[in-house]
């Protein structure tokens, strides 16, 4: 696939980046997190693979979806997710090699570097500040806690609210699910998947990204396109 619009002096004047599976491999955090929740319940959760589908989507949809809870239950599981996940889950985490270096030379070059993530934004900032990423972005938009605004096409166009003007109507979104392409979409954005992270080829080939980037350094490559 390959991308569309080129207009002015760079193609992209914003990048709106997932974060789990994009920018970083929260796996450790997420699975154990997971695991906690199953354990408090008396169930013997799966190992670490076998949960892997819980990064990116919203967590009570995947413990309805995935698990079988009923609403109230999945998100009483959220609950015990994230006792473990604000004390220890959101720093078993690592950075994927070249991000920080991206996000720097994005800013450098003038574009608009956002986070647009499932994860609520209090989770989020913290994990930015603890990598040392936070400076990087001017923008940070998550879910809320009490379980409003999950789904990534809400987040977006909070982002592109937020952003506006040419930034807003210039912008790709960035990410490892099929939730982010069909998010970019429904804002009428562009999008490119990375397939480094968490999302199957399949899974992200049947939305049709605007592109596709096998590595960050492959996603450098579309970004900084002029």
């Amino acid at each position: 696939m390959s991308g569309a619009r080129v207009g002015g002096s760079a193609r992209f004047r914003a990048v709106l980046f997932d974060l789990d599976g994009t920018l970083t491999d929260p796996k450790p955090g997420i699975t154990r997190s997971v695991q906690y929740a199953l354990r408090k319940r008396g169930i013997e959760p799966p190992d670490a693979d076998q949960l892997e589908p819980f990064i990116g989507p919203p967590l009570a949809q995947s413990f309805s979806e995935r698990l079988g809870f009923a609403a109230a239950e999945a998100k009483r599981a959220v609950d015990d997710y994230r006792e473990y996940f604000s004390r220890q889950g959101l720093y078993e985490n690592s950075v994927y090699d070249g991000i920080p270096a991206l996000l720097r030379e994005l800013r450098e070059s003038g574009r608009r570097v956002c986070l647009a993530t499932s994860k609520p934004t209090v989770f989020a900032e913290r994990i930015l500040e603890h990598f040392d990423l936070a400076r990087h972005f001017d923008l940070v938009v998550g879910s809320h806690l009490d379980g409003t605004r999950v789904a990534k096409a809400e987040i977006i166009a909070a982002v592109l609210a937020g952003l506006g003007g040419e930034a807003a109507r210039r912008a790709v979104m960035v990410g490892d699910r099929e939730h982010d392409v069909h998010g970019a979409r429904s804002n009428g954005i562009d999008s490119i998947a990375v397939t480094y992270g968490y999302g199957t080829c399949e899974e992200l080939q049947a939305p049709s990204p605007t592109s596709l980037a096998a590595s960050v350094g492959e996603l450098r490559r579309l970004l900084l396109a002029v």
